[in-house]
């Protein structure tokens, strides 16, 4: 895989150069010093990766980010940066990976394998796309962009879905992780699987295990693996209570 390197500090941009290089599969096409000329190199030199160094002068990591998305043939954006903050921005940039400086050999060399892995059998489970078929086929996988990369957890794992502002978390048997999908579209796309429960939370029916009272008298949901109970509001108390009777 071709990868090129951006940092506009000189000797950070080489030692990650050079970390590059020695692992097998992967060749360094070209380093960048700045955002612009990351953009400019991407459209020349068509990189399959771009390790992207975030604080930058001029067009920073996540500006640069954003114009590498909107490619004809993006590349995966790995973000390298001593800021931990950027986490968040990292994924609404649609990056695939986000390594804290100083890179370690082990840490680059994990990232860029989820890369790889991504192939085009993950990439179909994630859009929904079956090849050759007309109509669109719901996903199997919820897909998650966190630190260590692109994240592929089974529907079948996922416990619950939460929203808080503008993410949602995932809840599944491994924890928890931030997407981007909103409730609505996974209600959508998933109907037959979910229940809402509250405005704010959607829930798997596999795992649905009862419906009970806290001492103030509202209502909670019980879930089989997890020991949180969610609230539920009282406009869906009714339908739930004749799901669960039905389960």
């Amino acid at each position: 895989m071709r990868a090129l390197v951006v940092d506009d500090e000189k000797l950070a941009r080489e030692r990650l150069a050079r970390m590059v290089s020695t692992l097998d599969g992967y060749e360094v096409i070209g380093e960048a010093a700045n955002g612009n000329e990351a953009v400019q190199m991407a459209a020349e030199y068509d990189p399959d990766i771009v390790l992207l160094d975030i604080r930058m002068p001029g067009s920073d990591g996540i500006e640069a980010g954003a114009q590498l998305a909107k490619l004809e043939s993006p590349p995966a954006v790995i973000f390298c940066t001593a800021f931990g903050e950027h986490a968040i921005e990292a994924i609404k940039v649609n990056a695939a990976g986000y390594l804290l400086k100083p890179v370690r050999r082990e840490a680059l060399s994990d990232a860029l394998s989820q890369i790889s892995r991504f192939n085009s059998v993950q990439r179909r489970a994630i859009t929904g796309q079956e090849q050759g078929a007309d109509s669109l086929k719901k996903r199997t996988h919820i897909s998650a962009k966190t630190r260590r990369g692109i994240e592929l957890i089974p529907l079948s794992e996922v416990r619950f879905f939460q929203a808080d502002h503008k993410y949602v978390t995932v809840r599944h048997d491994k924890g928890e992780v931030l997407i981007d999908d909103t409730l609505r579209d996974l209600e959508t796309e998933f109907g037959d699987r979910l229940v809402r429960i509250h405005r704010n939370a959607l829930v798997m029916t596999d795992h649905l295990d009862g419906l009970e009272r806290d001492t103030t008298g509202h209502y909670q949901v019980r879930m089989r693996g997890v020991d949180e109970k969610l609230d539920v509001s009282r406009r869906h108390v009714s339908g739930l209570r004749r799901l669960v009777q039905s389960l």
